[in-house]
């Protein structure tokens, strides 16, 4: 089993392969837990080519390697395990497609009976946010600091804060429940790559310990 704690590192827009490689392999000699790819804007082909070798860059640093939304590259790839949207029927459909074996996250937002549903459905992680303002992605920042009260007592799986996360806003979530911060921006946009994931990485990360 992966250990789902620290910081889960998400990839940008970005079409240039070998600058996504490079930077993503400082953020894993950094410290980075675990990897997803997502790149909204990309055809078949490239998908398959990053996510290809993004994979092999992360077997050598022996980190869980996650494909964001397209079930038959992470089957193609026979990747760790696969990150979408929160809707119980999506999760059930891709575990039941990937097996028992491989990690299934869920994006919950702010949404409580997202979380409960995803979980039940058979994710490994939910994750919350947006929490703050993103450099990368458009949303409401609506999602409320009690959620992770809430999924500290109430659920039986770890959870992901994602939504302009930075070193310096991230300890009232960590101290509030939250088991993975995930970065983009904060890590794929530093002057210093490998230092920002080390510094996020640093962070007072609590293991998950399943509710009673």
């Amino acid at each position: 089993m992966h250990k789902l704690t620290g910081l889960y590192l998400v990839t940008p827009d970005w079409d240039d392969t070998d600058k996504l490689l490079h930077v993503s392999e400082q953020a894993l000699q950094g410290g980075a837990a675990l990897l997803q790819y997502r790149h909204k804007f990309a055809d078949a082909a490239l998908r398959l080519q990053q996510a290809a070798a993004l994979q092999a860059l992360c077997r050598r640093y022996q980190k869980p390697f996650i494909v964001n939304d397209h079930l038959d590259l992470c089957l193609a790839l026979d990747a760790d395990g696969i990150h979408v949207g929160g809707t119980d029927a999506g999760v059930a459909q891709v575990r039941a497609a990937v097996g028992a074996d491989k990690i299934v996250g869920a994006s919950c937002y702010g949404d409580w009976a997202l979380a409960l549903a995803a979980q039940q459905a058979g994710a490994s992680y939910v994750a919350f946010g947006g929490f703050f303002p993103s450099r990368v992605k458009k949303y409401p920042v609506t999602t409320e600091l009690a959620i992770l009260a809430q999924a500290k007592a109430g659920l039986t799986v770890p959870n992901v804060v994602i939504g302009g996360m930075s070193v310096d806003n991230c300890p009232p979530l960590l101290a509030a429940g939250a088991h993975m911060v995930a970065a983009i921006s904060s890590v794929y946009l530093a002057q210093d790559p490998q230092a920002a994931a080390q510094a996020l990485a640093g962070l007072p990360f609590t293991v998950f310990q399943p509710a009673a």
